[in-house]
């Protein structure tokens, strides 16, 4: 009865980001503020499980953490560009979400847009990653993740793209790991 009533609060907060339209948020880092527009009718199941995580204020105090760059991924024949975030307490985590694939959202990984980072398919909880240039490789079908079902893309930067860019350039100390991390102080909803 419990997880009927879980699914059946889960179903009906996402009718509700159905019927709006797109949300901001507000990412306010120790190096700045990102503004990213979400968008809950391509990917409502993605947009709902980021709210969650605002909502819940779970990603204050979390941060970005890593930093994909073109001259840091020695072992990988498909390179990308991104800074990746929300690193927020496993204990804390929600459970994982279905993956909304580009092929079903007609999001793509273009500069600018927010996704939701994963293992396997279906295993994404509060880690996102915000891509830098364009990275087709992260779409359904790319070739950065061997199952090819890409990630899930949920959203975009509209303002503070050099902030991200200022992030990713950061020296990461540890392989693509910040040490410190960048820390993130809030994100909420605008």
């Amino acid at each position: 009865m419990k997880r009927f009533f879980f699914v059946l609060l889960f179903f009906i907060s996402v009718t509700d980001l159905l019927a709006q339209k797109n949300i901001s948020c507000l990412i306010k880092t120790e190096l700045g503020n990102i503004t990213i527009e979400l968008y809950p009718e391509k990917a409502p199941i993605t947009v709902a499980n980021f709210l969650k995580y605002v909502d819940a204020h779970l990603y204050d105090s979390s941060s970005f953490f890593r930093s994909v760059t073109l001259n840091n991924q020695p072992n990988n024949n498909i390179k990308i560009e991104v800074i990746q975030g929300g690193n927020v307490d496993s204990i804390k985590d929600f459970a994982p979400i279905p993956l909304e694939t580009t092929s079903q959202t007609g999001l793509l990984h273009l500069n600018g847009i927010i996704s939701m980072a994963r293992s396997e398919p279906a295993s994404a909880t509060s880690s996102f990653f915000i891509c830098i240039n364009n990275q087709p490789s992260l779409d359904f079908g790319g070739l950065r993740n061997p199952d090819g079902q890409g990630f899930a893309a949920f959203g975009k930067v509209i303002e503070g793209m050099n902030v991200v860019k200022k992030i990713q350039q950061l020296y990461p100390t540890q392989g693509q790991y910040f040490k410190p991390p960048v820390y993130i102080l809030t994100i909420t909803r605008n």
